[in-house]
């Protein structure tokens, strides 16, 4: 393990995030999150009370995730989540965007979502996240409007992916990419110089996150956390 990967986890957002994870899972998690001083672990909702329990006292905050993982929930039912993680111990929320209003282009309701939250997150000393969903997002130029908004709205980062949004192909098939070098790049180059740049998708070992990193992304989402601290190449499935 080398000094370089183990310094990769003050920017791991440690993802506790699968359906299948159970409370043992999310204590697990949260003993390796502490144990290795990630920046964060971002688990379900409902163990937001838990996750911020076992990890009181220690320098690993506590994120959920708001409106996951298609971004089509009401957007009162938005500030809903986003108010009870807060109480219950959330310092930092990654929300998703009404993925659909952004390919149609309704920007005023899409900037309406996003203010609503980030009014919440302030309210509470918390921090807000912006998850794009990139998959879905094919044109350049919806990234680029999405960063614009999401910096008059003060938002804290911009975010790649959920890590689960599966795109059918023409030919039945179901395709997934995440997090990929370019949309980091150009994220980081529409989002200005106070908001920040969040890889999360598929980012699965300590050559994926350099990667990440250096094309301008200052926090890592991922469940291959000790893969990448270990500094080792791998294909273990990570968020």
């Amino acid at each position: 393990m080398s000094h370089e990967s183990r310094s990769f986890a003050k920017i791991i957002d440690h993802a506790l995030l699968h359906p299948t994870l159970t409370d043992v899972d999310i204590y697990e998690g949260c003993q390796m999150a502490n144990r290795l001083g990630v920046a964060s672990v971002c688990v379900k909702p409902y163990a937001v009370a838990l996750a911020a329990r076992l990890l009181q006292g220690s320098s690993v905050a506590v994120g959920t995730v708001i409106g996951f993982p298609h971004g089509s929930h009401a957007t009162q039912t938005k500030q809903f989540e986003a108010d009870g993680a807060c109480q219950q111990g959330a310092r930092e929320l990654d929300m998703v965007v009404n993925i659909g209003m952004v390919i149609q282009g309704e920007w005023d309701f899409v900037a309406r979502d996003i203010v609503a939250v980030v009014d919440v997150s302030r309210r509470h000393g918390a921090i807000t996240k912006v998850i794009f969903e990139n998959d879905f997002l094919p044109d350049d130029t919806l990234k680029i409007r999405l960063c614009e908004i999401c910096r008059d709205a003060g938002v804290d980062f911009v975010k790649t992916s959920t890590g689960f949004g599966f795109v059918k192909q023409s030919t039945g098939q179901f395709d997934y990419r995440g997090a990929t070098v370019e949309d980091v790049r150009l994220m980081r180059t529409h989002c200005g110089p106070t908001m920040q740049v969040k890889a999360a998708g598929g980012i699965r070992n300590y050559e994926d996150a350099k990667r990440m990193y250096d094309a301008g992304a200052t926090r890592i989402g991922t469940s291959a956390t000790e893969m990448i601290v270990g500094g080792q190449p791998g294909r273990q499935a990570g968020y």
